[in-house]
């Protein structure tokens, strides 16, 4: 490797999501397993010859699920539930990501700060690792078939068992190091028998804080690594902020190469000694969001590198898996268009600058790096309301007078039960849509099918019997996307999808300029659905915290600013949605925990905006009015408190994959509501297992502030498996809600 230019990962889910529709297929039984190894191989294919203008092609970035459960199978460490089930190798991986026959999935959640999930490794002391697979080698061959040499990619062991979960308390996967690190010394092994010249092994928990304890791990790690005698050369990545510690450590070890983000992180230190005879490979194209990089910044950040380190190589600063393909596919407005950058485009950025670097800036270089680009767009009216913002715009009244005030509003039993939100997207309402969008039914005929889709739900809910209603959504495309083609400020793509885990692919909008709301977004389908039934139906909304994280977010102001004009836009909606007598309004923040900075030092700043954009957006409703809130998929115990400082009436949360562990030790002072079924599993929950997760619940929370609620909206999820499971949740509601009697 010498000064040049790489890629730390790029997309796999295809540029039209052609993985997701195979891995879909496969799963519904359409195709069969050659038909979906024939697309795998032609996306790898066809990303490799993408990246073909770098001067080191990354492999083993392909994943049909989740590159942790990728590490997990390939070092034998499934559990013995999904190996018991006799499945093949392929259907025995599927089932750990989806469950199947009685085997509930492992535990999905959040990959550090983005909104990428990963499959939780559940591990034991019982626990023992050997080479099981040979995905990267046979990867590398595949690529090396087609003419291109790659360096295959590793999750590294250290930042892998900081990301399982123990199978038994208190036990701590880290014991489990030396093991592991003998599976990968054998890897490494073969991999050099291959010809591999260069291995790249990624470390991001070492992003965030980590115990002296931990920091040890990755030496004893490396040391191991680095002093194998006839491996490849390893370059060792850290992206998502700064290495702080860990990368002394690294520095010191025999390995040949560090990545560091020099975006997240962009003052990370790197002038470290023994630096001068390793190789630095600098990320300084961001990975994670789509705006065009500033080359000449880039390149002087990169020249001043030079005397830190025997070379300098040009990469992202993170994976690209976070960002869309290709800006050529879409068609957007030319001022947006002219600032944004997307993978193949940050490809050639990394390109150019590798080539100036080595070489010096040309004619080509010259074009690509003006900066006379046009302005966000802006609205002196939004700014001058954030402006005149007072610290009685994100309080309340006291909870204990709000909760008397809706409980005689509403008159709810204990054990009230709701769903999150959506309800399954049918066929028939993708092609309404799609019809629409290609003028083949107009506004009005689709709007009619809307509403019979919105009666159908109510009435399906009625007969089941949940307390709250909803109204199901069906008009909604994607949580967030929904509300940015109805508010100022936002651009949406046609092919700008991402993958977020398995074959759940979003297109997140593009936030570029102020934002303002014209006119109300969700009041006429939330008082249509309220006028079919004296339930109370929940008015829907996604929160700012939210919308920002599943957005591409302009990088010219604070993202407090962005997120104070979101919530003011929402703020605006509750006012319109209780004008229209909706009793309930959630407001989600799936999202909270997702951006919380890997460092301590830097939490309480983003809590203090992220909690005051909530309450900003919610606490103009009326003492009478309940506010919901909704969070999945994360880590909670460490956000608790800020949970908490959202000052919602009640906090839906994913609770069952994990058994009720967040509600351990829990004094939450308001309503909450544990998930009590996986809707991320097609498996239909059995009464008696919801029961037990309900008479578990009660133990910690009292009956009249306990909801119960699956983890997650229903839209992925089809009404063959919704209807039963929503009617058993509501059967174990009233079987414990008769022993409170």
């Amino acid at each position: 490797m010498t000064i040049g230019s790489t890629v730390f990962g790029y997309p796999r889910i295809g540029p039209k999501r052609e993985l997701k529709r195979a891995v879909e297929q496969y799963w519904s039984g359409k195709i069969d397993e050659a038909a979906l190894e024939q697309t795998a191989r032609e996306l790898r294919a066809r990303t490799w010859a993408e990246l073909s203008e770098l001067d080191s092609i990354p492999s083993n970035t392909f994943s049909f699920y989740d590159q942790v459960l990728d590490t997990t199978q390939l070092f034998g460490a499934v559990p013995q539930r999904f190996r018991d089930l006799g499945l093949s190798e392929l259907d025995t991986y599927f089932a750990a990501a989806r469950g199947r026959d009685g085997a509930a999935a492992l535990e999905l959640t959040k990959w550090f700060d983005t909104n990428y999930h990963y499959l939780v490794p559940e591990l034991g002391p019982d626990t023992e690792f050997r080479l099981a697979g040979d995905k990267p080698i046979a990867e590398y061959r595949e690529a090396l078939g087609l003419g291109v040499p790659t360096r295959p990619v590793l999750l590294g062991p250290v930042t892998y068992l900081l990301l399982a979960k123990s199978t038994v308390p208190g036990f701590e996967p880290i014991a489990l190091l030396d093991g592991l690190v003998e599976a990968y010394v054998e890897l490494l092994g073969r991999l050099r028998v291959e010809g591999v010249e260069w291995v790249q092994i990624d470390e991001p928990a070492f992003a965030a804080d980590r115990s002296p304890a931990e920091l040890d791990a990755l030496r004893r790690a490396y040391r191991t690594l680095g002093g194998l005698p006839g491996r490849p050369k390893l370059l060792v990545t850290g992206y998502y902020g700064d290495l702080g510690e860990a990368f002394g450590i690294l520095a010191e070890s025999q390995v040949e190469a560090i990545g560091v983000d020099l975006v997240s992180a962009p003052d990370a230190s790197v002038t470290v000694p023994a630096m001068r005879d390793k190789i630095l490979v600098a990320g300084l194209v961001d990975g994670r969001n789509v705006w065009r990089a500033d080359l000449h910044a880039a390149l002087a950040k990169a020249a001043s590198l030079l005397g830190s380190a025997r070379e300098v190589v040009v990469s992202s600063s993170s994976t690209l898996l976070h960002v869309p393909y290709d800006l050529e596919a879409e068609t957007l407005d030319p001022d947006v268009r002219a600032r944004l950058a997307f993978a193949r485009q940050k490809v050639r950025e990394i390109v150019l600058l590798g080539q100036a670097l080595r070489t010096g800036a040309d004619g080509a270089w010259a074009d690509e790096a003006r900066r006379d680009l046009p302005q966000p767009r802006r609205d002196d009216d939004v700014r001058a309301r954030v402006e005149s913002l007072k610290p009685e715009h994100r309080s309340r009244a006291p909870y204990p007078e709000r909760a008397a005030a809706q409980q005689e509003r509403l008159g709810l039993p204990p054990l009230a039960t709701t769903t999150i939100g959506s309800f399954p997207q049918t066929g028939d309402i993708r092609r309404a849509r799609a019809a629409v969008r290609r003028a083949e039914i107009t506004e009005d005929e689709y709007g009619q099918r809307m509403r019979d889709e919105i009666a159908r739900v109510i009435d399906l809910q009625e007969d089941i019997g949940l307390d709250v209603l909803v109204h199901g959504e069906p008009e909604r495309n994607d949580m967030v996307q929904y509300f940015a083609e109805h508010l100022e400020g936002f651009t949406g793509t046609e092919f700008g999808w991402v993958q977020s885990y398995g074959s759940r692919c979003v297109r997140p909008p593009i936030i570029h300029g102020d934002v303002s709301r014209p006119e109300p977004m969700t009041v006429a389908w939330s008082t249509y659905a309220q006028s079919l039934t004296a339930k109370p139906v929940k008015g829907m909304l996604t929160g700012p915290v939210t919308i920002l994280a599943w957005s591409f977010v302009r990088d010219d102001q604070p993202l407090a600013d962005t997120a104070a004009q979101v919530a003011l836009a929402l703020r605006d909606e509750i006012r319109d949605l209780e004008a229209a007598g909706i009793r309930i309004i959630q407001v989600d923040e799936p999202a909270l925990r997702e951006l919380l900075p890997l460092r301590h030092k830097d939490q309480a700043a983003y809590l203090e905006w992220s909690v005051g954009a909530f309450r900003l957006a919610t606490a103009g409703a009326a003492t009478g009015t309940q506010v919901h809130t909704h969070l999945c998929y994360s880590e909670f115990g460490e956000v608790i408190g800020a949970i908490s400082d959202l000052d919602a009436d009640v906090t839906t949360i994913e609770a069952a994959r994990s058994k009720m562990e967040i509600l351990e030790g829990l004094d939450f002072p308001r309503g909450i509501g544990p998930g009590v079924y996986d809707i991320h599993s097609p498996l239909v929950p059995a009464e008696d297992d919801v029961v037990a997760l309900i008479t578990e619940a009660v133990r910690a929370v009292p009956g009249e502030r306990l909801w119960i609620n699956p983890d997650c909206g229903l839209k992925t999820r089809g009404y063959a498996e919704v209807e039963p499971a929503l009617r058993n949740l509501v059967a174990a509601a009233n079987r414990v809600r008769a022993d409170l009697r």
